[in-house]
């Protein structure tokens, strides 16, 4: 088969088409360069070029999304590279009423359009940019905390409600830019989606229309919109309707794994590598092993090789060469 370019490859793996190999990227946070508009996009470029990925993952912090509305923060040396929340904005019940969709052009939101510009400007023509977006409820734990939000959740939640559209709308309106600067879709991670956090019926009050909203979004003009289920019992079955063209979650170790998940959902998978032990302290060998046998289990279709999530910031180089070349063999 012809070698193809990394878009019709990917395009061809969403699709469930024979591909000249099974596509593979992964991702890491870049504390300190991922604050400024130049070095987010320099990191961005120079790791998808190190590796030959198939695509560019915008590797943002959570901070991002609402910095805008004043949170503050700051990087402590968390070994995933996730910065530490100082100050939230929600303090009492009172403070959702506050809550606005803001302008995404300007401030923290602006640069990361700049960014998301210089990448798409430098990267090679073939390769597909998605961008990171966190859900409405995450972006609303971000503001208040977990304890805040579960608590005014459940003692006013009309309060609450009201600020997720807003929150909403703001996604939607960030969504719509990014895609006019030419990204190709949108990773939507949505934490609060899994049974140790919610149930359905509080996921489908406060989560779902939320994330609706940005998908809706982005089915105009993305055709690579991925959902990402975090945490270890996510609600793979109740978020199986949504308008996505693949899904990412933790499949070696949170239920389903590849090969009932491709039973139960018509949209490509995107897993297949453990990346908190397999990929941090396992060995080449072991790396390729997991890589060659989610190939098996998906025979090669419908697949995105990937991690189930970010990954530690010291993984070996060796390993993720390794993951790399694997998808070739």
């Amino acid at each position: 088969m012809a070698e193809m370019t990394k878009r019709e490859r990917v395009k061809a793996a969403l699709a469930g088409e024979t591909v000249d190999r099974v596509p593979v990227s992964f991702w890491r946070h870049w504390p300190g360069d991922d604050q400024k508009p130049v070095s987010l996009a320099l990191v961005a470029l120079d790791f998808q070029r190190r590796y030959d990925l198939d695509f560019i993952k915008v590797p943002v912090s959570s901070v991002y999304c609402v910095e805008d509305y004043g949170v503050t923060h700051t990087y402590s040396g968390n070994c995933m590279g996730d910065r530490e929340y100082l100050e939230r904005v929600i303090r009492r019940v009172e403070d959702w009423d506050r809550i606005q969709p803001l302008d995404v052009h300007k401030g923290c939101y602006g640069r990361h359009l700049e960014a998301l510009r210089m990448i798409i400007d430098q990267k090679e023509s073939d390769t597909p940019v998605i961008f990171t977006m966190f859900n409405p409820l995450a972006m609303a734990a971000y503001l208040a905390g977990d304890e805040n939000l579960f608590v005014h959740l459940r003692s006013e939640p009309h309060r609450v409600l009201r600020a997720l559209e807003a929150l909403a709308e703001t996604s939607a309106r960030f969504v719509h830019a990014a895609l006019a600067e030419g990204c190709d879709g949108i990773f939507l991670s949505t934490r609060f989606a899994s049974y140790e956090l919610m149930n359905e019926d509080e996921y489908r009050q406060f989560g779902r229309t939320g994330d609706l909203a940005a998908l809706t979004a982005a089915s105009k003009g993305g055709w690579f919109n991925v959902l990402h289920l975090h945490g270890q019992h996510p609600m793979f079955i109740p978020l199986s309707d949504y308008p996505v063209q693949a899904v990412n979650w933790h499949d070696r170790t949170a239920w389903p794994g590849l090969a009932e998940a491709g039973k139960l959902v018509p949209h490509a998978l995107m897993g297949g590598v453990e990346q908190f032990k397999t990929l941090h302290f396992g060995s080449p060998a072991e790396v390729k092993a997991q890589v060659q046998d989610a190939i098996q289990q998906m025979r090669g279709r419908r697949l995105i090789v990937t991690t189930g999530c970010t990954y530690p910031l010291d993984v070996p180089h060796s390993n993720l060469l390794t993951m790399r070349q694997a998808v070739g063999e």
